[in-house]
Parts: structure tokens; C-alpha cells; sequence
């Protein structure tokens, strides 16, 4: 069986990778990630992954094209339900390069992270492979969550603290800030005890 994979990251490609090896499917990479933000993210994640796939010999395919415009003209106005959205150009994109290159299949590393919406993006695969008409290949991959860390920082891969968009690199930041403020403010709390329950 003949499997496009797309590639969020390569991290995130370690555990499916060996699963799909293991099934014995001959599989291929796509790496095309149009919402990472800003250049220079997109830029490690991208090197990083080919520089995995060159090392490990895997048959890869890249979009190199730094999609922002195109990730935000989807978004923009609908960023509290923008993963539907991303999930969509990606997926979409991936099973319209796996029909025209004849592949029987595709699926996605996406189905490895559990900070994604698993459900979300297996409903979005199969909107795309009706659509294209190639088979999505499901695999909950998250059960190895921790097999592709270990191995991952095993082999000194960049890892990313945050999804990749230019919202979620808000957030991360934005909860960073929250909880400098409540350590700040848990340093200027007294206890309460004999002699501080009052004031003089």
C-alpha cells in the first residue's frame, strides 16, 4: 500500500513513521505547513525535517513556500475556530497531491500530537479523501506520544514549544505572561498567621 503522509513536523513523524513501517506500508512524506509563523519557525521546522528524511532515507516531497497570507485569508475573522480551518488547507492539500500522484492512501502526523482536535482532524481527512476520492488512512497515533519524545530528543531533533501559528505563538506568550503575574503576585502576599492577620 502506497501512503502519502503529511508532516506537521519532524517530531511528530517519529512514532507514526515506525508504525507505518512496521505495517509494512510504503509510505511518503509531504511537508507542507502554510499556517507556521513567523519565517524563521517555518524555516527550522522545515530543515529540520529534511534533514531527517535525508538521514533516514525517506522519499519526501516539500512545499517551500511560506503560505501565511494564504493560512491567514482562511482564519482571519475566525480565529476561536481556525483549527477546523488549517486542518483543512492541510489535509485537503495532502490528499489532492496523493490522488495525483496515484497514491492509495494518505494520513497525517497530526493524529500523533495530543494537543490537537483528534476527532476535528480525522473528520476533516475524511471530507478531503471524499473529495479527492484516495482513501484516508486512520491511525490513532497518540498512544506513542511519549515513544516520539524520548526518540526525538534522543536524536537532538529541534522540538517547537508551541503549534505553530502566529495565534497559538500569542498564546503561548499570553500564558507565559499569566503566570510570571501570579508568581509576582504570590511574592507579594503575606501569609496570614498570629502577629500578620491584622493590620497594626
Amino acid at each position: 500500500m502506497s501512503v502519502l503522509i503529511h508532516v506537521c513536523c519532524a517530531p511528530c513523524l517519529m512514532y507514526p513513521a515506525s508504525v507505518l513501517s512496521a505495517e509494512g506500508v510504503d509510505y511518503s512524506c509531504y511537508f507542507y505547513n502554510p499556517n507556521i509563523h513567523p519565517y524563521r519557525e517555518f524555516r527550522k521546522r522545515l530543515n529540520t525535517f529534511v534533514d531527517l528524511a535525508e538521514s533516514r532515507q525517506y522519499t519526501y516531497h516539500v512545499d517551500r513556500d511560506y503560505g501565511l497570507k494564504q493560512f491567514l485569508r482562511q482564519v482571519v475573522f475566525k480565529e476561536n475556530v481556525r483549527c477546523g480551518y488549517c486542518y483543512r488547507m492541510r489535509l485537503g492539500q495532502t490528499a489532492k497531491i496523493a490522488a495525483e500522484n496515484n497514491h492509495q492512501g494518505f494520513t497525517s502526523t497530526l493524529l500523533y500530537s495530543k494537543y490537537q482536535n483528534h476527532s476535528l482532524i480525522k473528520k476533516q481527512a475524511e471530507q478531503a479523501a471524499e473529495e479527492e476520492s484516495v482513501p484516508f488512512l486512520y491511525r490513532d497515533f497518540r498512544i506513542g506520544w511519549q515513544q516520539g519524545i524520548d526518540e526525538s530528543i534522543a536524536c537532538d531533533l529541534y522540538r517547537q514549544s508551541y503549534c505553530g501559528c502566529i495565534y497559538s505563538e500569542q498564546e503561548r506568550y499570553d500564558n507565559r505572561l499569566k503566570k510570571q503575574l501570579r508568581k509576582e503576585r504570590k511574592k507579594h502576599v503575606q501569609p496570614r498567621g498570629p502577629g500578620n492577620d491584622k493590620p497594626e
